[in-house]
């Protein structure tokens, strides 16, 4: 790494790209935001999975055993002993993608999610996002 003067401003350079300062991506995947904290989200969430699984009509089991596990990056949403699917804890990238805090994302394994959010816990249309199944597919 070096510096050099741009503008009359010094700048660190790695192979002459100047790289980009901060985890965070500048840009608001939806405009609908519904106003609630992020644990609020969290409950809407867990409540629009069983409510998407109660119009199946179901009869042998009544409600879902949603769980939640938190690491350092994601929550796991757990489902019985199947992952339904991630919630982004934190804004920064993923797999080189872009994320934001509250990004709904499918699991890729039981310890790791997809690449690509697949929708968000603040936006007011997330129910369109996901089943009781986990998120949908791109």
């Amino acid at each position: 790494m070096y510096s050099i003067k741009i503008n009359g401003e010094i700048s660190n350079m790695i192979n002459g790209i100047k790289p980009v300062i901060g985890n965070t991506t500048k840009t608001e995947k939806t405009t609908t935001k519904n106003g609630l904290s992020f644990d609020e989200a969290m409950n809407v969430l867990l409540d629009n999975i069983q409510k998407d699984y109660d119009k199946l009509g179901m009869t042998h089991r009544t409600s879902l055993d949603l769980s939640l596990k938190p690491g350092r990056k994601f929550i796991k949403v757990v489902e019985g002993s199947r992952v339904w699917g991630f919630i982004a804890k934190v804004d920064g990238t993923h797999k080189g993608v872009p994320m934001l805090k509250g990004d709904i994302l499918k699991a890729a394994t039981w310890r790791a999610p997809a690449k690509h959010s697949r929708g968000s816990i603040f936006d007011k249309e997330m129910h369109k996002s996901f089943s009781w199944t986990g998120p949908n597919y791109l």
